[in-house]
């Protein structure tokens, strides 16, 4: 099957050299080409290419906006950006909008091919060393996401004014039943309050919890 191609590029020996590449590839078809933006969405829209190679910075309409409009028409040509731009939010940004390979202009013409038959099978290429970090930056957003819903969760999980007067009284050396008996609580709700102090602050027995209590300044020894 011939994979029909259009590049989308403001600079004509770009494009050429480009072109130049892709017809050693018996299987590949560079059917046009594009000097803007304007063109690139008419182009795609008369002949109907399998795959765009779309500059990002293009006179009258940028890359990222043909993307958009492309989508936006239900055009099924799958687009390729091939730029300059190796900023990881330029490939937010542009995979956002709908395109589903994103390459540098310095790529070497065998992964350039690649790039294109993967696109074509239907997967996404993001051009190798963007692709670490993009994992890397996903790996920290994560993170960070972690550390705010834990933040959240100790937040909402601060201890009750009924709680802390039990760890105080804890801190006294008092006994689950004498703590009741000062609080005028049944000792299985004291019991309780210890399960849930605990698990909120994070320890397993009595004196982690006084420690615990000291070091908060709930206690004051």
């Amino acid at each position: 099957m011939t994979i029909k191609l259009l590049i989308a590029d403001d600079h004509a020996l770009l494009r050429q050299g480009i072109k130049n590449v892709l017809s050693l590839e018996p299987d590949f078809d560079v059917i046009g080409e594009a000097s803007d933006g304007d063109e690139a969405i008419r182009q795609v829209e008369r002949l109907k290419p399998d795959i765009i190679l779309l500059d990002v910075n293009m006179p009258r309409m940028n890359g990222l906006e043909v993307t958009r409009r492309l989508k936006a028409a239900n055009q099924t040509v799958k687009i390729i950006i091939l730029t300059i731009h190796d900023d990881e939010s330029y490939v937010f940004e542009v995979i956002k909008a709908g395109a589903i390979g994103y390459l540098l202009k310095d790529i070497e013409p065998g992964m350039l091919v690649k790039a294109i038959r993967t696109v074509f099978e239907g997967q996404s290429f993001i051009y190798p060393t963007l692709a670490r970090r993009l994992f890397g930056e996903f790996s920290r957003q994560e993170e960070k996401r972690h550390e705010t819903a834990m933040a959240q969760r100790r937040k909402e999980e601060r201890l009750t004014y009924r709680e802390i007067e039990v760890l105080q009284l804890i801190g006294q050396g008092l006994s689950n039943q004498e703590i009741a008996q000062k609080l005028f609580l049944s000792e299985k709700t004291v019991k309780n309050h210890l399960t849930n102090i605990f698990r909120k602050i994070n320890v397993v027995d009595r004196t982690q919890a006084v420690l615990y209590a000291i070091r908060q300044k709930i206690v004051v020894l």
